[in-house]
């Protein structure tokens, strides 16, 4: 597998701790309101990071959840922010929803694969 999924799973990351942990003033704004926000998010990189590594989704799953949890908890030293557990909650499920969505997107293309080569 190329290095790509990987890149992009890190970028979002990275993106979402700077509008995480960044200032305010920066952090991009939508008409989700901020659990939509939030949730929309944590979905997009739970499912890049799923995909991405797909081999250890479970200990992906645990490791992006105590990611989560630290970025919240960041938030108490970083001005203008505030930590609350309803955002690491929805954070967290969000991310757990994109990691299922990856596996069943990976099980459906396996197994499209296994369909086309008995046919063949």
């Amino acid at each position: 597998m190329t290095p790509i999924p990987k890149l992009f799973a890190w970028f979002l990351a990275a993106a979402v701790t700077f509008a995480t942990l960044g200032p305010p003033a920066l952090r991009p704004h939508s008409h989700f309101g901020q659990d939509g926000e939030h949730a929309l998010a944590f979905i997009l990189i739970g499912l890049a990071f799923g995909l991405a590594y797909a081999r250890n989704r479970l200990l992906t799953s645990a490791i992006s959840v105590v990611m989560i949890g630290v970025l919240e908890i960041l938030q108490l030293w970083a001005p203008g922010r505030h930590a609350r557990f309803e955002d690491f909650a929805v954070d967290a499920l969000a991310a757990c929803v994109g990691l299922t969505v990856s596996a069943g997107l990976d099980w459906a293309i396996q197994r499209s694969r296994r369909v086309s080569a008995n046919a063949s």
